[in-house]
């Protein structure tokens, strides 16, 4: 569960209370912060309302950070009680989130009297989100794991991933590098289909980057709108590497993008404007997954 603010298309502004909520809808799977944006809160809430989460599902919750922040207004209001931090300072509040959580602090320890209640027995693993080096610097520097934002549409995930692994510090929760990928997917019968389920989500952002953000359009008003040279320039780069297509066009699409990054982890992430595209999309993905394992 990601946080966004200000944007009318995504509605995943508090990720502590929905991952909660799916935690308790659902007894199995992982459910994670993909991720909760530090420069927005102050570590130690973070740390209390995840380890919170931590206790009441064990073993079952995930907690991703990242360095991104909202547009100048939003930004201004959710700094107000963040005087004592810099707009820079992303690792030092990793840093100071782990701790919280652990209880474990590096030299000098300026925090080890603050007490996180509750302090969960298995306290969520922090995984640090990024779509450049420098995400994954940080990440390998402190043994946790790292995830690439290759939906982003930009950045060489399999530069960052191998970057990530060569500089990778052994932790006592992660002796190894451990790396996931994330990637745009929209899967159809057919890949003309496929690229027609997609245009909502390429609108929808195309509009937020624009100034105009909007919520995510209906397939009658995407046909309506009068695509722009420019739209259609920024449509095309953003599908670029993804996986939008049939079932064998999006199996070939994550096959190449696996052998090229050997992520531990991958994940889907996809926009439709009916709920029922969207879970076929995931049952065509989910039809090419074993095949894929098999051939790793």
């Amino acid at each position: 569960m990601a946080e966004h603010h200000g944007a009318p298309g995504v509605g995943s502004s508090a990720p502590a209370i929905t991952v909660g909520a799916i935690a308790a809808a659902t007894s199995r799977i992982r459910v994670g912060a993909g991720g909760v944006m530090l420069p927005n809160h102050v570590p130690l809430v973070v740390a209390e309302q995840f380890g919170t989460l931590a206790a009441l599902y064990p073993g079952r919750i995930d907690l991703g950070v990242g360095r991104a922040v909202p547009e100048p207004w939003t930004q201004t209001v959710l700094g107000r009680g963040l005087a004592n931090y810099q707009s820079d300072d992303f690792a030092d509040r990793a840093v100071q989130l782990a701790g919280f959580l652990t209880g474990s602090f590096p030299q000098p320890r300026p925090y080890e009297q603050v007490y996180v209640s509750p302090r969960a027995a298995q306290p969520p693993p922090v995984w640090i989100l990024g779509s450049s080096p420098a995400g994954a610097s940080l990440a390998a520097s402190r043994g946790v794991p790292f995830a690439f934002a290759h939906h982003f549409g930009r950045g060489d995930a399999a530069a960052a991933i191998e970057h990530y692994r060569r500089r990778f510090q052994p932790s006592v929760a992660f002796p190894e590098p451990y790396a996931m990928v994330t990637l745009l997917t929209v899967v159809a019968e057919t890949d003309a289909e496929a690229s027609r389920l997609a245009d909502s989500a390429d609108l929808m952002f195309r509009s937020m980057f624009a100034g105009r953000p909007i919520v995510l359009p209906s397939p009658e008003e995407v046909d309506a709108h009068d695509w722009t040279a420019e739209d259609l320039v920024f449509s095309r780069q953003r599908r670029r590497g993804q996986a939008i297509g049939s079932p064998q066009t999006v199996r070939d699409v994550i096959a190449d993008l696996l052998a090229r990054t050997g992520a531990d982890e991958l994940m889907l992430t996809s926009q439709m404007y009916r709920l029922a595209d969207r879970v076929r999309s995931l049952e065509l993905a989910a039809e090419q997954i074993p095949t894929l394992v098999a051939a790793q």
